[in-house]
Formats: C-alpha cells, structure tokens, sequence
C-alpha cells in the first residue's frame, strides 16, 4: 500500500475506514507522546494555518501544545491539542463589551511527509485554559457559550451610548421610553451574542452591531427569514450535468454585467422570490443580452402555491413564472414588501423561463457551472447573519447546520482572499448591511449548507 494510502488509512479517511480513534494500529504505527519539543514544529505549522487570512487584530499566539504521533513508512501524524491566545480585539463595533480577548483549546492534525506539511484537521473554540482528552467535553463546553448570560453590571453608560449612536445610524425611533429600555436590553443581548460568534467563527467576518441588532432572535427570523426552506418540499426538478471543465480559479459576475443592483425584501419574508428573480436576470442577460431588474412582487401575488411573505421555494417560484407565461420587470410591477391582488399582465412580461433545473451539491461543480453558465439560487442557514459585517464567514458546523437551511439568496461568484476560499452571494436586505449588500462564505466546506439547495432557471 503507498504511503499516502497507508496514512489515509490510519486516520479512517478511506472508504469504508473506522474512525481514527475506534480503528485498530497496525503494527509498526503506533502512537506516543514525543517530547514537547518535537510538536513545537507541527504546532507552529498548525498556529501558521489558523492565522492565515485573519486580520492583525484576530492573529493568535501558541501556548500550551501537547500530542501524540503515528508514523508509518516515510509520514508523521501528529494529534495535537494546543491553546491559542488571541490578541485583544480593536474593532470598537464589536469590542465594547468583556470577551474581547479569549484563550481557544484547538485540536489540530498535522501529517508531515517528504519534507511538506498538510493540515488535516483544525476544530477550535474558545474555553478555558485546561487542555482535556475528553473532545465531546470540548464540544460541550463550546456549545453553551451562545446561551443568553446576564448583563455584566459595570457598563450601562457604555452601553447607553453604543445604543444611541447605534439608533442614529439607522434612524431608530420608538414610541414610548418603555419601548426604548426594552430595545437597548434587546440590544445589549445582541452585542453580547455577536462576540459569542465572533469568537466561535474560524474564517475572518467580523460581527457586530448591525441594522438588526435591536430584534430578538424570534424577531428577525420571523421577519426576515423563510422557514418553508427546511421543508423542502418544492416542485420536483431535473438534474442538470455538470460541466466537463474545470472552475476556473475564480469568477465574479458582477464584473461581467450580469447582476443587478442590490435590492431590499424588506419586513418580508420573501428572499426566496429575490433569489430566483436574480437567478432569472442573470440567465435573460446570458442568453438575450439585456440585463433586466424583474419583478418579486409579481411572485408574491401571483405565486399561488407559496406564501408570500411568509415564505417560499425556488422550486415553486420557478413553477409559477413558467405558468404565468414571464415576468414583468420591476419599473412595471413595483416592490411594495406585502401581498397584493395579482395583477400580472402577460402583455407586459418582458422575461420567461423554459425550465428550471436542480444543480450539482459537489461545489467544484457547483463553481464550474457558475462560470459558464451566470449566478446561481442557493439556500443557506442563516446562523450568524443577523449581525455579519464584512470578512468570510465559516461558523461551526454544529452551529450552522446543512439541515436548517431557512434564507434564499444567490451566488454571484467565488474566489480567494489571502489563501480562504469563499463564495460571493448577493443578499437582499439592503445595501446597508454586510460589505454593501453582499455576503462572504467559505467555499468548499459544504457551509451553512450552501450546496443543498442550488438552482436555476432554464432560458433557451
């Protein structure tokens, strides 16, 4: 058996392979404790992985390292537990309230052969600074850190301003003084919630105050998230093949003219109608040559099998265009955010669809059908969203699983920053959340489920 197939199998990455801890060591690979010495290489290789991309301010130092190494043939695997310290952060909309600098517990896989180093695993949140075997205590002692905890008592001046600076940005205003405490307490929750994930999060977005960050949690997802998603129980589509070509290493089709502007589904669960509105924009232009801002409001009245603001599914959506017979433009159907009576006229559709297909999950795929063939409709879990303000994100996957998926959106493009692969995806919350609309996601994790439910429309 070759090397790298010897070491594969150690680590129960072969098909059909025991995981690494259950799975028998064959003779001659066997693990120990080296002398600290000997990890302090892969430890630093490890600290060099974690750190790539972050921002100066959310760099890491090592500290404590212990493990163990199999070797077997010309490979070492080194299982290493370490604590990381993370430098205080200096950004002042996330760090105006304790858990500003936090001690990590990490575990790495490093496998060291012929001289190269791979990261084979990193999995870290922030604890205490006891280094423990025990990887489902770590889990556990992560988990509760998103909890809701009581205010600390020495910051309601600092918090009091935060929040009025916070109400003039975004215009806030309330009705009453009662109403104004009971969103300031609101809001002191939700910045503490924001470091929690900010702190959990192991890409570089950065959380903080946002637009939203005056909703409960039941709030904003009953307001602007679409829990007909999770359900998925949409009209059944075809699979499309995926392209022979490789992705190219990146692509963006904002650059290319054929993404429309940024738009804003307001208090209204409707991303799903925006999500494939985009989608069919970007596949008129490819196809027609003319880049068109279309119509949601049409979906929502018209749209008999879905639900408006209270939800939807592409699959649907793309169902009701093609019966429709098209899609009026945006000038001609105006946006109101709330259902109305259907008033579609097909004399003033400017866009129809022929079909509408169900892509690849494999997202090597998933880019390389982008590149050819425009922007995709994708659905996601939105854990985190509420309060992302620029950077890539890659929460947890306990904390953002594939099988939440509640928001629609659409990839417009992918690419790399500083080594981290992310997807570009357009929102529709407005230009005045995220980097200008826009939201960063890590690419090739399968993150926050963003390959689950990827879609189009069919132009011929």
């Amino acid at each position: 058996m070759a090397p790298w197939l010897q070491l594969l199998s150690l680590l129960g990455l072969l098909p059909g392979a025991a995981p690494a801890p259950s799975r028998p060591r064959a003779a001659g690979a066997q693990a120990w404790e080296p002398p600290a010495a000997e990890l302090l290489r892969p430890g630093r290789f490890a600290l060099e992985m974690y750190n790539r991309g972050r921002a100066a301010g959310r760099r890491a130092a090592l500290g404590a390292v212990r493990g163990r190494v199999r070797r077997d043939g010309q490979g070492s695997v080194y299982s290493l537990e370490a604590t990381l310290e993370e430098e205080p952060c200096k950004d002042p909309t996330v760090c105006q309230l304790p858990l500003s600098q936090k001690t990590l517990l990490c575990s790495f896989e490093v496998l060291e052969e012929l001289g190269k180093q791979v990261l084979l695993r990193q999995d870290c949140g922030p604890v205490d600074t006891k280094v423990t075997d025990n990887r489902n205590e770590t889990l556990n002692s992560v988990l509760p850190l998103l909890n809701k905890d009581p205010l600390p008592q020495d910051f309601s001046m600092k918090m009091a301003s935060i929040f009025k600076n916070f109400m003039i940005t975004y215009n806030r205003t309330y009705e009453t003084k009662e109403e104004t405490q009971w969103r300031m307490s609101i809001f002191a929750n939700n910045l503490m919630r924001a470091q929690k994930i900010q702190a959990l999060d192991r890409g570089t977005a950065q959380y903080g105050v946002t637009k939203f960050s005056d909703l409960t949690e039941e709030e904003f997802r009953t307001i602007y998230l679409n829990p007909l998603l999770k359900e998925d129980s949409g009209k059944s589509m075809q699979q499309v093949k995926a392209p022979s070509e490789p992705a190219p290493p990146d692509w963006d089709w904002r650059n290319k003219g054929a993404v429309t502007r940024v738009k804003n589904q307001g208090m209204c669960g409707s991303c799903w109608a925006f999500s494939v509105t985009g989608n069919v924009e970007g596949q008129w232009f490819l196809n027609r040559g003319a880049l068109l801002s279309l119509s949601e409001q049409e979906l929502l009245d018209c749209d008999d099998v879905d639900k408006a603001c209270m939800g939807g599914l592409p699959s649907n959506a793309y169902a009701a265009i093609k019966t429709l017979g098209g899609l009026e433009t945006e000038d001609d159907y105006g946006y109101e955010g709330h259902t109305q009576v259907c008033s579609f006229s097909l004399e003033k559709a400017k866009v129809y669809i022929n079909d509408s297909v169900e892509l690849s999950k494999n997202e090597q795929k998933l880019a390389a059908w982008l590149a050819m063939n425009g922007p995709i409709s994708v659905a996601i879990n939105a854990f985190g969203m509420q309060f992302y303000r620029h950077g890539i994100a890659h929460p947890l996957r306990p904390l953002c699983s594939p099988w939440f998926i509640d928001h629609a959106m659409l990839l417009v493009g992918y690419g790399n920053r500083s080594d981290i692969p992310y997807w570009a995806i357009k929102n529709s919350w407005g230009t005045d959340w995220g980097e200008e609309g826009y939201y960063y996601l890590h690419r090739g994790s399968g993150a926050c489920g963003v390959n689950s439910m990827a879609s189009s429309a069919v132009v011929d």
